[in-house]
């Protein structure tokens, strides 16, 4: 009897916690309505209303396909098969578990590694992980190439939808960015005593104000994500340097400033600015920069890549604030 209180509770609490995920989403949506309402009716800037709507439908469909696009998760071939999986769970020697798996990825295209140079297994979906895949908690499963789980599209960002989340980042700058400028010289007329409505006077300062507000942090949001496209670093490989069979290496996956904008947007730029999939591969493999000069003689005869300053910086444990992350 109990137990199914237990179970009863915890089921509840899971309900609980899946509705109040939607809550940041929810404001978002609540603040975006309210700033058409008022660009739109209260003010009807008609000269800039086609620009606007332009910016506003981007915004939206951009906003729209990160939150509803699913997280990609590995294929059925990274998942042991159930003779393994009881194999694995049966065997009591963590050492002969560990040669367990390094056979198993034998087979696999697996070249990362944990810190202790195992194969990254995850106990909980009983898969090996896939280079850059990882297990998030709140989605309570592994996504390919995560980056981080975002509250405020109450999704896991990662491969299928880290395009449609830089997207999502650059319109909504232009978005605040273009309120801000359009409004500002009504804001001006409002000092000045020449607005006579005292409800256009409220929407006038609330719209400068709000997207003052979110354009300063949305820009910088969105220049540290175009710093790791630049990189083709995930936020989780920013803050944890990767390992490959042969060792730690940051720059393990730069592949060239121009191929690592590829890498997240594809080599055809007339989708680089639509919110369609575009990125190549399917998420399980990406080229790394030490395949392709064991293979590519060309690069193998390039002078090794200088450390950038910033990369050997110490991150501080404030500066994970800039994506929720809920890896483990």
């Amino acid at each position: 009897m109990r137990r199914g209180w237990k179970m009863a509770l915890s089921g509840g609490l899971r309900c609980c916690r899946r509705v109040l995920a939607w809550v940041p989403v929810l404001i978002i949506v609540l603040v975006v309505l309210w700033s058409y309402y008022a660009y739109v009716f209260e003010l009807c800037l008609v000269i800039y209303l086609i620009f606007y709507h332009a910016i506003f439908v981007f915004f939206t469909w951009t906003y729209w396909k990160s939150i509803f696009t699913l997280p990609q998760q590995p294929n059925q071939k990274f998942h042991l098969s159930y003779a393994d999986k009881e194999r694995y769970e049966n065997e009591e020697r963590p050492e002969v578990q560990k040669q367990m798996l390094v056979d198993m990825a034998k087979k696999l295209p697996v070249y990362t590694r944990t810190g202790s140079g195992a194969v990254r297994f995850c106990d909980r979906c009983h898969l090996i992980k896939p280079d850059r895949c990882h297990h998030c908690s709140v989605c309570a499963m592994c996504v390919l190439k995560m980056d981080h789980h975002c509250p405020w599209v109450n999704n896991c960002i990662g491969f299928s939808n880290y395009k449609f989340f830089l997207q999502f980042l650059a319109y909504s700058v232009l978005y605040c960015l273009y309120i801000a400028t359009t409004v500002f010289s009504y804001f001006i007329k409002y000092w000045r005593g020449e607005l006579p409505s005292v409800r256009s006077k409220f929407h006038v300062l609330f719209l400068l104000f709000v997207a003052c507000m979110f354009f300063v942090s949305l820009v910088v949001l969105f220049g540290y994500h175009c710093w790791l496209v630049s990189r083709n670093k995930t936020t989780l490989e920013a803050f944890c340097t990767p390992v490959f069979t042969s060792g730690p290496e940051k720059n393990g996956f730069n592949l060239g400033f121009i191929k690592n904008i590829q890498q997240v947007f594809g080599d055809k730029k007339k989708f680089w600015l639509i919110p369609i999939g575009s990125s190549p591969g399917d998420g399980h493999s990406f080229p790394m920069r030490c395949m392709n000069e064991s293979q590519n003689p060309l690069l193998a005869n390039e002078e090794p890549w200088e450390d950038n300053d910033d990369d050997n910086r110490d991150y501080p444990e404030g500066s994970s604030s800039l994506a929720v992350e809920t890896e483990t």
